[in-house]
């Protein structure tokens, strides 16, 4: 039983199932209970305290697909985990050691799960301590990182990125890993640094929506694999409590979403990000079906980023 709550975990489990199927019959997204509920009964354990997101994206490869992530207590190992529950193939490739890793070499303060109404588990989250940012340069240096971070150290220096990540994401399914940098830039990502960013990791000319975007991030992460010594791609993210307010056009699907969570909960919070791809840019909005008490922490926003829509 959940004392902050007052529900068992199990209620928690069927509510958020019943959250998720009702958002992904909104955006006519295919959701079957037998692959969500073992994902939400494996980590739901402490879901009726957890900070529980949704998340939808713009493109053809990405719009028959709702995501959710939460997260897990730190006592808990969730690739070993997600490796006995059949969520993930035992492999030698070094996406598999890379959270032990991380955990031999960094303090951890939770994880997170995430994971497609289609297309299953996807991620595991590391959260790393407000108070105890790590060294972009201690992580390149883990044995199992990709070599694209260490290859793009000089790169994230000369363009100010940050020195330091407050959270890292393991893609177990496309192999590749998101660092989150703890400082990003103060003021944003001016256009003329986004344009010199991208032409360099060889990315699409970024529109004036992504150059708009990035000159109001409060955050800024890389998508990094094992297989290229560059980063795969670049992420610009704002927060805010009201999508239509931002200087951009809203895609239809994100913009049902939208209205749908605002009827729901009209204080809701939302994260609206862009990200770089070589034959174009899309986008991606998260809404929190719970906020929890630590999600500003784990996204490092400064205290007040949330009194105004940015």
């Amino acid at each position: 039983m959940s004392e902050a709550a007052g529900i068992t975990s199990e209620d928690s489990v069927q509510a958020l199932c019943s959250a998720i199927e009702e958002a992904a019959g909104l955006l006519e997204v295919e959701c079957s209970r037998d692959k969500v509920l073992p994902i939400l009964d494996l980590y739901g354990g402490d879901l009726a305290q957890s900070a529980v997101a949704f998340r939808v994206a713009t493109g053809a490869r990405r719009a028959g697909e709702l995501d959710c992530r939460f997260m897990v207590p730190q006592d808990v190992d969730p690739y070993q985990l997600a490796l006995d529950n059949g969520l993930v193939k035992k492999t030698d490739h070094p996406v598999a050691r890379l959270l032990s890793d991380i955990r031999e070499s960094c303090p951890v303060d939770g994880y997170g799960i995430d994971f497609g109404v289609v297309g299953g588990f996807k991620k595991i989250w590391v959260v790393l301590p407000r108070t105890g940012l790590q060294q972009v340069t201690k992580l390149a240096g883990i044995p199992s990182m990709p070599r694209s971070l260490g290859e793009s150290l000089d790169f994230i220096a000369r363009h100010g990125l940050g020195d330091t990540a407050g959270l890292l994401g393991i893609d177990y399914r496309n192999r590749t890993v998101n660092v989150y940098f703890g400082e990003p830039p103060a003021g944003g990502i001016a256009a003329e640094s986004v344009r010199s960013m991208l032409r360099e990791v060889d990315q699409a000319e970024p529109t004036e929506q992504m150059l708009r975007l990035g000159r109001q991030a409060f955050g800024v992460y890389v998508t990094l694999n094992w297989d290229s010594p560059k980063i795969e791609r670049i992420c610009f993210a704002v927060a805010t409590t009201d999508p239509a307010s931002l200087p951009v056009e809203l895609d239809n699907r994100i913009d049902l979403f939208v209205k749908h969570v605002l009827r729901a909960d009209p204080g809701t919070k939302f994260v609206y990000a862009v990200a770089s791809q070589p034959d174009g840019e899309y986008y991606k909005l998260q809404s929190y079906y719970r906020w929890g008490s630590g999600v500003p922490e784990i996204m490092q926003l400064t205290e007040g980023a949330l009194a105004d829509p940015v």
